[in-house]
């Protein structure tokens, strides 16, 4: 997901100011990865720039001034029309893993040791992730399944692989 669309979804409620955007986004969408304020003002100037906010007055209140940003028709409508469409999926997501695991074989390092490490870094990841999953709010724990369900499909893949390793040798070899 883009800050542009969750910037749109925040403000679909009702104006705000890019420091409340910010806090906002960081608490819903990016606890593990939080906004750079750069990252914020910047999104927001290109929203401004392609008619998807506007801004009204410029405030200052004891501090910098603040401007508060609306979502305009146009905003709303890119909105709507982006919920409405599938996100890419990532069919070669394990790129890679099948990178590092071929590359392994052509300069004759064992694969079997590669996909051993990355078998153990996803599993050491899946319980940082369950223990999440236990702690946190629904959010985090939709998030953390998401997170998962993915970890698990690359580890089917690692013992596919894994299981194929003298087939792929082979035909690696003969190329």
């Amino acid at each position: 997901m883009t800050a542009t669309f969750a910037f749109m979804g925040l403000l679909h409620a009702g104006p705000s100011y890019g420091y409340d955007l910010k806090k906002d986004y960081d608490e819903l969408f990016g606890r593990e990865k939080p906004l750079a304020f750069g990252q914020v003002y910047a999104t927001l100037a290109r929203m401004l720039r392609d008619g998807q906010v506007v801004t009204g007055e410029a405030e200052q209140q004891g501090g910098p001034e603040r401007k508060r940003y609306a979502l305009t028709p146009r905003g709303r409508s890119e909105l709507v029309e982006w919920l409405g469409q599938p996100e890419a999926t990532q069919a070669g997501s394990q790129a890679g893993l099948f990178v590092k695991v071929a590359t392994a074989i052509l300069v004759d390092e064992s694969p079997n040791d590669f996909l051993d490490l990355q078998r153990a870094a996803h599993l050491q990841k899946m319980r940082e992730l369950t223990k999440l999953r236990r702690e946190g709010d629904l959010a985090q724990t939709l998030r953390a399944d998401y997170a998962l369900f993915h970890l698990e499909a690359d580890l089917r893949w690692i013992d596919v692989t894994a299981a194929r390793i003298q087939e792929l040798t082979k035909e690696i070899r003969s190329c």
